[in-house]
């Protein structure tokens, strides 16, 4: 993590953060922007900066946002998620992980880890949250190893067959997790 600092993001980085997370989407998804899935992406300063129990890090190195992760108070939601994942958590009481992003060229360096690790923090110091949930795309190189080793998996639709897998037309990647939150 050498010349990396992870810090809780401004208004002023708003724009590289976006750019970070749209190329995720489009090089490591390979369908790229979709309005009912990442429309936070868009609107950074109402999803993760407005709202006091929400927040986003940011890794930057020479002034150049690298790395990005998000907390949200959003408890999952059956549909789209499975029932059994939505069943897990309790309402208005979850802290979600979002947009966690490295670009290519700056991953394998801690940079994920330090940013679920501010994340997780900032989730611990906010007396709402009793729960952490996340979910990845397991076509993003390395995703399910890294949370596999930081959290649980509570439900992989690439096993499992679903309601909303079922009504997409094809099978979804998306593997769910619960992860602690740090005391």
């Amino acid at each position: 993590m050498t010349d990396y600092v992870v810090r809780q993001a401004e208004a002023s980085d708003l724009a590289q953060a976006r750019s970070v997370m749209l190329d995720t989407v489009y090089r490591d998804f390979g369908h790229g922007y979709l309005p009912q899935w990442h429309a936070d992406i868009i609107d950074l300063e109402a999803c993760y900066l407005a709202p006091e129990d929400n927040a986003l890090f940011v890794a930057e190195r020479g002034g150049r946002v690298v790395a990005t992760a998000g907390v949200r108070g959003q408890t999952p939601a059956s549909p789209p998620h499975p029932p059994e994942v939505a069943a897990r958590f309790e309402e208005g009481r979850t802290a979600s992980l979002y947009r966690v992003y490295v670009r290519p060229e700056h991953r394998r360096r801690g940079l994920a880890g330090a940013l679920v690790d501010a994340c997780l923090a900032f989730a611990a110091s906010r007396e709402r949250y009793t729960g952490v949930y996340l979910h990845t795309d397991a076509r993003t190189p390395g995703a399910v190893e890294f949370w596999s080793r930081r959290g649980r998996v509570l439900f992989d639709e690439r096993i499992a067959v679903n309601e909303a897998a079922e009504d997409a037309g094809e099978p979804f990647q998306t593997v769910h997790f619960e992860l602690d939150l740090p005391r």
